[in-house]
């Protein structure tokens, strides 16, 4: 247990032993189920747990209450990380009620093994809870990232509750439990956004809208950081990527190669570009990390797509790739293409294709063939110099 301000604590869990986030994003450093209490003459918990984690979770809330036993539990988003243990706190806590939106509401039994309909209360936009000393108001947040998601903002220390927004991979064991703490924020934080949130720009950007006329001092996501000072910049950067707008005016280059020619070529046009003064970061989308790859793409202005020609299509890392990309909302860049191919090459037209789909995304002239290795890297001059 941590104490974060005035009867406000921190009574979550880490998960260092999961290998992949949503079964799909790798997390070397864990992650973090983030839960907190406020003790007062309701004493309220928000947001349950992992299953992984039901155990150490009541244990805290134990270790916190002594003999009290908790009038609340408020669910703010109910994907399973984050209601895997509802139905162990409301069997441990018999008088306590839940605490949720009317869309979550109509979900719970999804993810509840038992019906709880007669220890629910409901709340809607502009609703208060009232505490005592605290009190929480809240405002719904529809598709950041599920529909029934809702914020809450304790009003009495400024506190925004705001689930899975402004969360960040790694656990707070290993990271550190405040983002002042953190030199780096901003490259898991972003990975975090675009992957699982990226999608919903719209919905995050009306968010933040509701959120400007808030004297917000605190915000306490559930996973990550609590975000403790210097707001102005978080706020800034989630407004920017709520856009999709590029935080760094530089490339990208994302290489899918399967013998190495084509990996030879995107290294050398990094070379040409970085003599040139260009920020650029190459990526292997065949061994880095996927998720990461894609935080870089919407982190920079311009990118570079490099792939071989494979069964007489495209090589499928780089398909899965621009798949990716166009699900989550990537647009309004310029690009670049190096294409390979030993005797018919056709990555270069598939990729041409594949980007047409994505909105404002504007593919550069020249498109760079390769056949096999790169004989004469002059040949990267010409896409180079409109980059």
């Amino acid at each position: 247990m941590m104490q974060i301000k005035d009867n406000i604590f921190y009574v979550g869990t880490d998960d260092r032993d999961i290998d992949l986030f949503e079964s799909q994003y790798p997390v070397p450093q864990g992650v973090s189920y983030n839960s907190y209490l406020i003790v007062d003459n309701q004493t309220t918990v928000l947001d349950s747990v992992d299953a992984r984690r039901t155990n150490e979770w009541l244990s805290n809330i134990e270790g916190a209450l002594k003999e009290k036993q908790p009038d609340y539990l408020v669910v703010h988003h109910l994907e399973p990380d984050h209601s895997g243990s509802i139905d162990a706190f409301l069997e441990k806590f018999p008088e306590s009620k839940i605490v949720l939106g009317v869309k979550a509401a109509a979900m719970l039994s999804q993810f509840c093994k038992k019906d709880w309909t007669n220890r629910i209360v409901k709340v809607a936009e502009g609703d208060t809870l009232d505490l005592g000393k605290h009190s929480l108001k809240f405002f719904s947040a529809p598709m950041v990232h599920w529909p029934e998601v809702m914020v809450s903002f304790e009003q009495s220390n400024g506190v925004l509750f705001s689930a899975d927004a402004f969360g960040r991979f790694g656990s707070l064991e290993t990271c550190g439990y405040m983002a002042s703490e953190y030199t780096d924020w901003e490259r898991e934080a972003r990975r975090y956004y675009y992957n699982i949130v990226g999608k919903y720009g719209g919905p995050v950007s009306a968010l933040l809208g509701k959120l400007t006329a808030l004297n917000i001092a605190m915000i306490l996501p559930l996973h990550g950081p609590v975000i403790d000072g210097n707001l102005e910049k978080y706020l800034t950067l989630y407004e920017k990527w709520s856009r999709y707008e590029p935080e760094v005016d530089g490339v990208l280059i994302a290489c899918a190669s399967m013998h190495g020619g084509t990996m030879e070529a995107a290294y050398e046009l990094a070379t040409i570009l970085k003599a040139r003064g260009k920020d650029v970061t190459v990526h292997d989308i065949c061994r880095d990390d996927m998720s990461e790859c894609l935080g870089d793409a919407f982190k920079y202005s311009e990118a570079v797509f490099a792939a071989c020609t494979y069964d007489g299509g495209l090589f499928t890392p780089m398909v899965d790739f621009l798949h990716r990309l166009h699900i989550k909302g990537y647009s309004s860049r310029r690009v670049g293409i190096i294409e390979n191919g030993s005797w018919a090459p056709t990555a270069g037209r598939i990729m041409k294709e594949k980007l047409s789909e994505m909105k404002g995304v504007e593919v550069l002239e020249p498109v760079v063939t390769i056949k096999s290795r790169l004989k004469d890297s002059s040949v990267l001059n010409g896409l180079a110099d409109v980059l």
